[in-house]
């Protein structure tokens, strides 16, 4: 594709307005199909169970499952294949796999079928890794942080306006939030055929895909060799488990403990994802010319344990919603680690870096709920003695402390940024 109609616009870091909107865009679609999923999916589960709740309850344990493994899986092959053969094709095919998986969800006739359409849902949602490296090869590495910021906010778009839009199709027809998301991947696949330029040029790729570091074990293996990267992985990590809290227990927890209902917990979610929107797309810039990426990556850290020990601690909903902007600063967290890794790597493995830390979330995904509806049940069980309803979000906040900790330590800013071999 030519690039003769992408002039070079004030954005982020100097990159190209539309370049970036598509990115922004896919990055949306993403993440809006997995909130449309959280009212619509489990009532498809249950329905193919014919009825039956607790079979249910299996079956979703499985689906989320699986997900998580198959981001854990080819999360660093798509980082690598962007690195190879350019970030254009792969994010186009993965797009376009993503509204393949939609079609399947909405067609399934049973729970198998579901089963490996929630597999292609894994895989494509990798490419949201390959966003992030087209986003560190177009953006300079000063305006990185506020770019992963922008992106960031993806994510808070979409779980503030995909359960609405799920719940509102849903009620017509349990199907047609599945077709409509369809819908909205072929118009993004259209789109970017015709639109996005590729941002990595040939000889910033690598010479080969090798299959020993394309495997999770292998892509991890980026960590290790270069200074500090492997540090601020854990810290990444420690982010992606302690966030799985929320859509782990986060509706049974306030059900329980302040008796609210879907709708009011629906209110608390979006007002939590306005905040979110409002920090990463008008704060991230400021606060990180501001403190730097170091200073961000800790303040959203700090903010982000301190808010969970909060949500533990509220006694009542009220309190509950004045922790709410405390914790929105999270936010920073992961723009300012995303900068601060993006520079130790050169551009050819820009995308291996991001596969990795794909992999890793994608062991959070597994794992993160198990621990936290683990605790979280147990706490129940045990409030009468332990009075500690809050215990699985206290653990959240610990880990959170823990990233701090370990970021004062390994969060220092490169002397120069790794240039192409």
């Amino acid at each position: 594709m030519t690039e003769t109609s992408d002039a070079p616009q004030d954005h982020p870091g100097g990159v190209r307005r539309a370049a970036f909107g598509f990115i922004f865009a896919s990055a949306l679609i993403n993440n809006l199909s997995f909130g449309i999923m959280i009212p619509v999916v489990p009532k498809l589960v249950e329905q193919l169970a014919g009825g039956d709740t607790a079979a249910a309850g299996d079956w979703n344990a499985l689906l989320g499952a699986t997900w998580g493994l198959m981001q854990f899986l080819f999360g660093p092959i798509l980082g690598m294949l962007s690195d190879r053969y350019g970030r254009r094709p792969v994010l186009l095919i993965s797009i376009f796999g993503l509204g393949v998986d939609f079609i399947l969800m909405a067609l399934a006739p049973d729970m198998w079928w579901l089963l490996v359409a929630r597999m292609i849902s894994g895989i494509t949602a990798s490419s949201f890794s390959t966003a992030n490296a087209y986003v560190a090869d177009v953006v300079p590495p000063e305006g990185r942080a506020k770019a992963f910021g922008i992106m960031g906010s993806a994510f808070s778009f979409g779980f503030l306006i995909g359960p609405v839009v799920g719940a509102f199709l849903g009620q017509e027809n349990l199907h047609l939030p599945f077709f409509a998301a369809a819908a909205l991947c072929l118009i993004n696949f259209v789109y970017g055929l015709f639109v996005l330029p590729e941002s990595l040029a040939p000889e910033k790729r690598t010479a080969a895909f090798v299959w020993a570091k394309a495997n999770p074990i292998g892509s991890l293996q980026l960590l290790r060799s270069h200074k500090d990267l492997l540090g601020l992985a854990v810290v990444g990590f420690l982010f992606y488990l302690a966030h799985m809290v929320l859509p782990a227990v986060f509706v049974l927890y306030m059900g329980h403990r302040y008796d609210w209902d879907i709708r009011t917990i629906g209110f608390a979610m979006s007002g939590a994802g306005v905040l979110g929107i409002i920090v990463q797309v008008f704060l991230v810039g400021p606060i990180v010319k501001r403190i730097g990426e170091r200073g961000t990556l800790l303040a959203g850290a700090f903010f982000g344990a301190l808010g969970f020990a909060m949500y533990g601690f509220a006694p009542n909903g009220w309190f509950y919603l004045w922790t709410m902007p405390v914790f929105a600063f999270m936010s920073l967290l992961m723009p300012g680690l995303m900068g601060l890794m993006s520079r130790r790597v050169p551009p050819q493995e820009q995308g291996r870096l991001q596969g990795a830390m794909q992999s890793l979330q994608g062991v959070a995904s597994i794992f993160g709920p198990l621990i936290f509806g683990t605790v979280f049940a147990w706490s129940l069980r045990h409030e009468a003695t332990t009075h500690l309803p809050g215990l699985a979000v206290y653990l959240a906040a610990a880990l959170l402390l823990a990233a701090f900790l370990l970021a004062l330590k390994v969060a220092k800013a490169p002397e120069a940024e790794p240039q192409a071999a």
